[in-house]
């Protein structure tokens, strides 16, 4: 009798331990997996040069992000192309952050283009940088650019599509802002790089459906555009 009462204590015992342990077991949260990190856009990677090469230097918005790897891999073995490691934005951001983007290395050829970020309405309904401010902005960032010795190119901005916009933004302001930086840069001879009227004619192509952005083979398009440009210049240097 004793011993049934020692084994019947002893599973109950074990019964509780068991039961225990499981409830134990489903309290434990499983720890958490950790979010992965976003993927860098290949365009913002700093880039490392290859001794012996021109620099050049990319500044635009996220059109020209489009099309810095095409430009990098155009100009492999000829060039080490940087670009500024975020979207350039309106000219009100480059002019508190041009003298950081140029930085102290020395620059061969700078591509450069502001406009899109600009000329975009805001709640107001005005643009967000007006054309006398887009004008007076230019002046000062070409004048910090010159100072670099480094041949300069603008690029003109690229088309708006007849579309309903957010932000709203119209073709025809394109066409006056565009119209008012060709008058700055050649007021100092620098040269246009018109990727406004190289991608109108195949806009519907090229761009995506009520955007300014491009598709991949759009940005590819610019990119030789832009690649031609620059090795013009480098070779004038």
């Amino acid at each position: 009798m004793k011993l049934h009462l020692a084994l019947a204590t002893l599973l109950i015992a074990s019964l509780v331990h068991a039961v225990a342990q499981t409830v134990k077991t489903q309290d434990v949260p499983k720890p958490k997996t950790a979010p992965k990190a976003a993927k860098k856009d290949p365009a913002m990677e700093a880039v490392t040069d290859l001794p012996g090469l021109p620099r050049v230097l990319l500044i635009g918005d996220s059109i020209s992000v489009g099309y810095t790897v095409p430009v990098r891999d155009l100009l492999k073995g000829k060039a080490n192309v940087h670009r500024i490691l975020e979207n350039g934005g309106p000219t009100s951001n480059g002019t508190a952050k041009l003298a950081k983007w140029l930085g102290t290395g020395k620059w061969d050829v700078i591509h450069f283009n502001w406009g899109l970020h600009d000329l975009k309405s805001m709640e107001t309904g005005k643009a967000q940088v007006s054309l006398a401010d887009y004008e007076s902005n230019l002046r000062e960032l070409v004048k910090q650019m010159k100072a670099t010795n480094a041949k300069l190119i603008w690029c003109a901005t690229t088309p708006v599509p007849d579309a309903k916009l957010s932000p709203p933004r119209k073709d025809s302001d394109v066409q006056a802002y565009n119209a008012l930086a060709k008058k700055v840069m050649d007021e100092h001879k620098i040269p246009t790089n018109d990727l406004y009227a190289h991608t109108l004619p195949k806009l519907a192509d090229v761009q995506l459906p009520a955007n300014v952005h491009f598709k991949k083979e759009g940005s590819e398009f610019l990119a030789k555009k832009v690649a031609k440009s620059i090795e013009e210049a480098l070779a004038k240097r």
